[in-house]
């Protein structure tokens, strides 16, 4: 891996937006930007503190349009997110990846790129 790049955080929106029941569905686009601004304002827990990090924000679907801000990138998913995320981790190249999603499936497709994985309560309240 390649030590002098920021760790790559890749955040699968839909999941850890979907994993607390709070409403969101109502309103998927404002429920993606709250996360969007609780990354930017907390980062991810426990992870800042090992290095410089990169976080790209993966939205799909009525959350599409997203403005990224400062301290988060976001990336609108042209079709699956679950094949953007496997995708933005495809090209990280050597650099060390964090994938934060519960998905099952996806959290298989990312390990076997290298990629480590840890659930959505890593950067909800």
């Amino acid at each position: 891996m390649n030590s002098n790049a920021p760790l790559l955080v890749v955040v699968d929106a839909a999941n850890v937006v979907g994993s607390v029941p709070d409403g969101w569905w109502r309103d998927r686009k404002g429920a993606a930007e709250r996360l969007r601004d609780r990354l930017a304002s907390d980062g991810v827990p426990g992870v800042a503190a090992a290095g410089p990090v990169e976080i790209v924000l993966v939205v799909e679907g009525a959350a599409r349009g997203v403005e990224p801000v400062a301290g988060v990138r976001v990336e609108s998913a042209p079709g699956s997110g679950d094949d953007h995320i496997v995708e933005v981790v495809a090209s990280a190249g050597d650099r060390s990846v964090l994938v934060i999603t519960a998905d099952r499936e996806l959290r298989r497709r990312v390990a076997e790129l290298g990629a480590e994985v840890t659930g959505p309560r890593s950067v909800r309240p």
